[in-house]
């Protein structure tokens, strides 16, 4: 790099998730909880495609502590290409972008961090965007907003696209990996659609951890950081699929007894949001990839 002091991404964008989570702890909210609106998933506004993995979750804490009611973001010289201009004095938001250097090239940029050995080296490299609520002489597009009944279907249909056994009854809601089942409580126990669902996600994105779907290792013990990393991978990717179908999701309680643990394996290695990101970006994947239509979410 250029920079005498080159900065290092993976820690600036992990201590900004340890302290938005640090600062929903009281009331279990996470940063990947939302409300469903437009702002749930971040998209590129001079592509239109969708952000993915650890830069969703860097996108939205900052929409959240700045209270944007837009979900999109660009470059300062894509929003110049757009016919819009960034008002001066607003603060950029960093968000990374994986580039692949080969050995004895110049990995030149503002900010770089080096990943692999031997010829071919990996660089996560920090990009500055700005959001739509930061620019002038932008017109937005129209966006069709769906009703709650169609987002309803919406979900429904996609889940059962899925192939998951799915089962109801009872009080509690697991995933059974001996059976590969997802075991429900029926509809009426919860109160809201986005409360059901949120739930069914969640285990569902267990689900895609069985060795013929994303093959992740489902054997922690609850209390373990094995199992708080697998729990964090099931709820940023349930929150991921809720934000694409339009459908709020919500904190749950019984993420108290795993937030330290997310911490402490957070402070311990600045990689590791990046990890349980990819994971659960890539559990989605699988969802969408089980849709007759996979363009429910063009991702990029």
């Amino acid at each position: 790099m250029r920079n005498t002091e080159r900065t290092d991404i993976y820690t600036r964008v992990t201590n900004e998730i340890v302290a938005a989570i640090e600062a929903g702890a009281g009331s279990w909210t996470m940063p990947w909880h939302h409300d469903g609106s437009a702002t749930s998933r971040p998209v590129n506004a001079g592509t239109g495609k969708a952000y993915r993995g650890s830069n969703i979750l860097s996108l939205w804490i900052a929409a959240q502590a700045a209270g944007y009611a837009s979900g999109r973001w660009a470059s300062y010289r894509q929003w110049q290409a757009l016919g819009a201009q960034v008002r001066k004095g607003e603060q950029s938001t960093t968000i990374v972008f994986w580039k692949i250097n080969q050995r004895g090239e110049d990995a030149d940029g503002d900010d770089e961090a080096e990943e692999g050995r031997g010829r071919t080296r990996m660089f996560a490299r920090g990009y500055s965007v700005f959001n739509e609520a930061q620019v002038d002489g932008y017109v937005a597009p129209m966006i069709d907003l769906l009703s709650d009944d169609a987002r309803v279907h919406n979900a429904d249909a996609f889940w059962c696209n899925l192939g998951i056994e799915t089962r109801h009854g009872g009080n509690e809601a697991y995933y059974v990996p001996s059976e590969d089942r997802v075991q429900m409580p029926e509809f009426a126990h919860f109160k809201d659609p986005a409360g059901y669902y949120g739930t069914l996600y969640h285990e569902g994105l267990h689900a895609t951890g069985a060795s013929h779907r994303c093959d992740r290792d489902l054997s922690g013990r609850f209390g373990s950081d094995r199992y708080a990393a697998e729990e964090a991978i099931a709820d940023l990717g349930a929150a991921l699929i809720m934000a694409d179908l339009g459908i709020a999701h919500h904190p749950r309680p019984d993420h108290a007894a795993y937030i330290a643990s997310w911490l402490k394996v957070l402070k311990a290695d600045a990689r590791a949001i990046f990890t349980l990101a990819s994971k659960a970006q890539a559990a989605a994947d699988w969802m969408h990839a089980q849709q007759p239509d996979s363009a429910l979410c063009q991702a990029a």
